[in-house]
């Protein structure tokens, strides 16, 4: 049986893309990049390398290039353009993007490249506030929010969003995370988005605010999406389980069918994705970055180099 990241490789290789590693102070980062060349999953791009270290063949160093001065030079004009409203000036601006990973993400919104991948020293907050800053929102993004890929034994793939970012969405966020995460799975799995908005209740079952929350998400998701096959309220057992959700949810064409799971805040996303992990067994994949303009991702700090490895094959596959 041929897994998610095997078909995911397998996508990157037919058409290899450039990848932004910024923080090449750390072994991991040049190991990482040094696969990447060598599989040909991707065109790994370091921006800088630790005295003394020879860059890996096949992976490109952004200061050792010929035309870095001019690069940097629009990464400082279109940065002090983005924040002007800030006060940021070119001094200011210079001196911000000394910080590569604030670099990185400027140099991909100026299209030197076509992803980029960070977190292995900068935190979560540092990465996604480099993204927002530098690189800008997708067109219609009024936010960034995440998914997981959960590759179960079995081998099907189900996305689980948002469990990494945004603590307590209101309606409209959580709309907004379930057409993200609907189109991340399709790009990603090459399978038609079914997803289920997921509550304590199903179909009226129970009322109570965080209930009328997910419908209300629902609602405007079906509004912007009317194509997309989208239910809810659903508990997880009827969103998953086809008996159930046909019992519980007869008249749906989600439930017990779905492979998009919405969860409504992000204790319960958290909790959810980790269980599934732990006690089901399945591969975890995340947390993936979306609502960016381009393909901008987190890594654990604790992440391994073929971690790296898989992210940056992650993010070249939705470029």
């Amino acid at each position: 049986m041929t897994g998610i990241l095997d078909q995911l490789r397998q996508t990157a290789q037919a058409q290899p893309k450039r990848i932004l590693l910024p923080e090449h102070y750390d072994e991991r980062v040049i190991s990482a990049a040094s696969q990447l060349a060598s599989s040909k999953l991707a065109l790994p791009v370091l921006i800088d390398l630790p005295e003394g270290i020879t860059a890996p063949e096949g992976v490109e160093v952004f200061a050792q290039r010929s035309d870095a001065a001019q690069w940097r030079q629009q990464a400082i004009q279109a940065f002090t353009i983005a924040r002007a409203a800030k006060g940021m000036t070119e001094e200011k601006a210079a001196a911000a993007l000394e910080n590569p990973v604030l670099l990185a993400s400027v140099l991909l919104k100026l299209g030197f490249a076509d992803g980029g991948v960070a977190g292995s020293t900068a935190t979560t907050a540092d990465v996604l506030r480099a993204g927002i800053q530098g690189l800008g929102l997708a067109n219609g993004a009024k936010q960034v929010s995440s998914f997981f890929l959960m590759e179960l034994t079995d081998g099907r793939v189900l996305t689980y969003g948002d469990c990494g970012v945004i603590p307590d969405p209101d309606s409209n966020a959580l709309a907004e995370i379930a057409l993200a995460s609907a189109a991340s799975h399709q790009q990603l799995t090459g399978e038609v988005a079914k997803v289920a908005m997921l509550s304590f209740s199903t179909k009226g079952s129970a009322e109570h605010p965080r209930v009328d929350k997910v419908r209300a998400a629902l609602d405007l998701a079906k509004t912007q999406q009317p194509e997309l096959a989208i239910d809810g309220e659903l508990q997880f057992d009827a969103a998953f389980v086809p008996a159930i959700g046909k019992k519980k949810a007869p008249d749906s064409a989600v439930a017990g069918q779905a492979n998009v799971f919405i969860f409504p805040d992000l204790d319960s996303g958290n909790i959810g994705y980790k269980i599934t992990q732990r006690i089901g067994g399945a591969k975890a994949l995340g947390p993936l970055l979306q609502g960016l303009a381009k393909p901008w991702m987190d890594l654990s700090r604790g992440c391994s180099a073929e971690d790296i490895v898989d992210v940056a094959v992650i993010a070249a596959t939705l470029a």
